[in-house]
């Protein structure tokens, strides 16, 4: 077989944009020279790796199998790159991550602008996502990292470990009925009027569920644009939120809203990291890891195992 890493880069981009022109404008070359490079490398294969239609470009069976393999040797030549370059200027790299709503604004935000400031070649590309898409996204080379909540099993192509633990809880105006206690059923706080992340958010999504798990109805005041607003809104007295203890921390210790418990077990969720597993992770991938881990903040919440 006789073919080059640009036949490569060309069958993976004309397999992303499901079409010759398409494919032959990511890598700036003309159809034709797109359509003779694509011809050659079907040639030397010995297979037909797409159907031509009308509509467009699928990838035949022999396709799907040779784009598995395309998409490992790309990403191993991109970690081959960061590599070699930071023996010419320290750490340098881009790195892709998915976090869940509370995840990312109670633990990882403070952790990432203090890794920045100390690296500053790398770049991170941040994301807020729901909990149930963050492994898949790591297993198909979507991102390179995430932070979810609650459990997930591994799969050959991942590593998940515990990342730290957090209580969610209600907090509530001073002056709120509730406030008079330290604890409170969740079911006995959904007969008081919410104050709610956006509507695209995971933390909204969830508290939407596991209302309608408790066969209640959960009437929303007003959505905040992130828990800074939430709770900027809690204190006016709008309603009550949930949320997790740790982007309340300070509203609690200056005593300007109250947070009471919640005995469900649900309220003590997990939050686990993922990375891939098959190969090493690039340095500065592995260094930004070890950074979140290692936050005092962070490993703190974790229970000795």
């Amino acid at each position: 077989m006789r073919y080059d890493l640009t036949d490569l880069r060309l069958f993976h981009a004309i397999a992303e944009a499901q079409n010759l022109s398409g494919g032959a404008a990511a890598m700036y070359i003309t159809a034709s020279s797109a359509s003779y490079r694509l011809k050659n490398l079907e040639h030397s294969m010995g297979v037909e790796l797409f159907t031509r239609s009308p509509r467009g470009m699928r990838l035949t069976p022999a396709g799907e199998a040779l784009l598995d393999h395309v998409r490992e040797v790309l990403a191993g030549i991109t970690r081959m790159q960061a590599d070699i370059a930071r023996f010419s200027a320290g750490l340098r790299g881009n790195i892709r991550m998915w976090a869940n709503s509370s995840s990312l604004n109670g633990f990882i935000l403070p952790s990432v602008s203090r890794f920045l400031l100390a690296n500053p070649d790398i770049n991170i590309d941040l994301e807020e996502r729901p909990s149930g898409t963050i492994v898949a996204g790591v297993a198909d080379r979507v991102i390179d990292v995430g932070v979810f909540a609650g459990s997930a099993s591994a799969g050959a192509d991942t590593r998940i470990v515990r990342y730290a633990q957090e209580d969610l809880i209600i907090v509530t105006p001073l002056g709120h009925p509730l406030a008079q206690s330290d604890r409170v059923d969740f079911a006995a706080a959904l007969d008081f009027d919410f104050v709610c992340m956006s509507r695209g958010s995971s933390n909204f999504h969830f508290l939407q569920e596991t209302s309608r798990q408790a066969g209640a109805h959960l009437n929303v005041r007003v959505h905040g644009h992130d828990f800074a607003a939430v709770l900027r809104l809690v204190e006016a007295g709008v309603g009550i939120a949930l949320v997790p203890r740790s982007v309340a921390e300070k509203e609690l210790r200056d005593m300007r809203i109250a947070g009471l418990a919640l005995p469900d077990p649900w309220a003590r969720r997990e939050l686990h990291l993922v990375t891939r597993e098959a190969e090493p992770l690039p340095d500065y991938l592995q260094a930004f890891v070890t950074f979140l881990l290692d936050d005092p903040r962070v490993a703190a919440t974790r229970d000795p195992s």
